[in-house]
Formats: C-alpha cells, sequence, structure tokens
C-alpha cells in the first residue's frame, strides 16, 4: 500500500481533512504532519517536513496545500530528490505523472476547491511515469540538488 505524507499551511487546513479522508477511503495510508489548526504557521516548515519524509520513503507520494499551492512547491523542491508539482487541474496533474514522475503533489485552497482538488487527485492516483524519453530528464532535475 503507497503512503502518503500530507502537510498544509493555515490555509490549506479547510482541504486537509477532505484529502485525508479521500485518499483512506482509497485504502491509502496517509501521516499527517500538520498543521493542526487556523492559526498562522509559516509553510516551509510543512514543506519540509513533508518532502524530507518523501525523500526518505521512496515509494511515497506527498501532498502539500497552502494558499496557491506556489510556496509550498517552491520549498518541497529544495529538499534532494523532490520532484514537487503545482497543479491545478486534471491535465498537469496527469502530466506530472507521466512525464515528471512528480512525487509530491502541491495544491492551492485558495485556488481549488474540493471537486478540483478531487479531480487532481484521482489524475494523480491514475497516472504513473512513462519513463522512456522522460527518464534522462527525471535524472537530470535529481542531479541539480
Amino acid at each position: 500500500m503507497k503512503k502518503f505524507f500530507i502537510g498544509v499551511d493555515h490555509a490549506g487546513i479547510v482541504l486537509k481533512d477532505f484529502v485525508i479522508n479521500y485518499l483512506v477511503d482509497l485504502g491509502y495510508e496517509v501521516e499527517d504532519l500538520g498543521c493542526f489548526d487556523d492559526s498562522r504557521v509559516d509553510f516551509p516548515i510543512y514543506a519540509k517536513k513533508v518532502a524530507s519524509a518523501v525523500s526518505q520513503n521512496p515509494d511515497s507520494n506527498g501532498v502539500l496545500i497552502c494558499g496557491t499551492g506556489i510556496g509550498m512547491s517552491i520549498a518541497a523542491n529544495k529538499i534532494t530528490n523532490i520532484r514537487a508539482a503545482l497543479c491545478h487541474n486534471e491535465p498537469s496533474a496527469r502530466l506530472a505523472r507521466q512525464h515528471n514522475d512528480a512525487n509530491v503533489l502541491c495544491m492551492g485552497a485558495r485556488i481549488s476547491g474540493e471537486a478540483m482538488v478531487e479531480s487532481i487527485l484521482s489524475s494523480w492516483l491514475r497516472y504513473e511515469f512513462e519513463g522512456g524519453r522522460h527518464t534522462n530528464r527525471v535524472k537530470l532535475m535529481d542531479e541539480m540538488c
């Protein structure tokens, strides 16, 4: 069973339970790395927690949610072996998995509601890395950290 690590900031807290329940209902194990209420926090703390956990557990994935998803994706990509992708729709989630072997999904709570988040997660889970012509590109990205 694939494991997911999830982290959010105060803006992302509104979607956290929805994402956890969605993944658990599909049979995935989810570890919640915070935050745990809507008190103001600094998103890089949670991006680092999730990205570090995924980096140390290569068969896992991560989900990060802040207001826009931008800050989380920038911060998570500072961690070795992390390919965090900011996805606002189904095609971006599909291509992040197929072409970039993304292992951390970033979303924006102020950008996407529950219906869109469900569509993004569904696409993320449905697709795998295609390999082939994309393999060297992923290797080159991983060598940058």
